[in-house]
């Protein structure tokens, strides 16, 4: 596996002697002096150049970088619509187990891409022409406080969702229960558990993509409820999950409530409640919900 000096060598060697390319830039989590190191993390890098068109013309020329497993250019592909406006994104992981992202973004932009992150480091300015940056810091990334609006939006949607979840467990219809227990209620109860920790840093911190740093942030204890809410595939096990996602829910929000002094919906919980310990006790050949 080449060493991190090889790989940085590699991309600013090839900006140095290509003309198009007049300036290399690198973010994310190799920037971030808060993110944890390790082999798997990527070198994301971006080049800052003339001629977008040629490079795009040319896919072979990535290359230079080595001999990929995969590669995937999202802006070329029409399964998932293009969200980078007229940069082009490169993602490729290598044989040896490294794994570059790079993104071209024309010159003309460049005062745009300086301002849209501040782990960005420079690492070649062929013109001299980009500002001298601060330091990298992830505090762009860092857990924003909710407006109360925002948290009893994402009250409102949580509970009426599980009433999906519900439905779905008592037709049979795992896949429809799982889905919407996973695509809508964890987010929201994620996005609750991120402003719960958000709140005790004065938020200060960066849980990371998924959550994924959220386990340094809470007890032993709060972390296996967590995980107690993912269901394995059993209707039995999806209904212990849900009510075990409800009850975290409930914990969590009445916390963010009080630190923030926002109002918790008492009465929809209740209510909710009710109606899913309901359901789940209905039986399978009932022809009403309630007498």
């Amino acid at each position: 596996m080449r060493s991190e000096k090889e790989m940085y060598d590699l991309v600013v060697t090839v900006a140095q002697q290509d003309d198009r390319i007049r300036a290399v830039a690198m973010n994310g989590s190799r920037t971030n002096p808060n993110a944890p190191v390790d082999i798997f993390q990527d070198y994301d890098i971006v080049y800052l150049v003339t001629d977008m068109q040629s490079f795009i013309q040319d896919p072979n020329w990535t290359s230079v970088f080595g001999e990929t497993i995969i590669m995937q250019t999202p802006e070329d592909m029409s399964l998932f619509p293009p969200d980078l406006g007229g940069w082009f994104s490169y993602l490729m992981l290598f044989k040896d187990g490294n794994r570059i992202d790079l993104i071209l973004i024309p010159i003309e932009e460049k005062d745009k891409y300086v301002k849209d992150d501040k782990l960005i480091r420079i690492l070649l300015d062929k013109d001299h022409s980009l500002p001298d940056l601060p330091a990298p810091t992830d505090e762009d990334y860092w857990v924003k406080p909710p407006t109360a609006a925002h948290f009893a939006d994402c009250c409102n949607e949580f509970w009426w969702v599980s009433t999906y979840v519900a439905k779905g467990l008592w037709r049979k219809e795992l896949l429809f229960a799982l889905d919407h227990l996973h695509s809508y209620m964890r987010p929201m109860l994620m996005r609750m558990l991120e402003w719960n920790v958000g709140s005790q840093t004065n938020f200060s911190i960066n849980v990371g993509k998924s959550g994924k740093y959220l386990e340094k942030y809470v007890t032993a204890e709060f972390w296996q409820e967590l995980l107690s809410t993912y269901p394995s595939g059993s209707y039995e096990d999806a209904w212990r999950a849900l009510f075990a996602m409800t009850r975290l829910f409930r914990k969590v929000a009445l916390e963010v409530a009080s630190q923030l002094q926002y109002e918790y919906p008492h009465q929809d919980d209740e209510n909710v409640t009710f109606y899913l310990q309901h359901v789940h006790q209905l039986p399978s050949d009932a022809t009403e919900i309630f007498k």
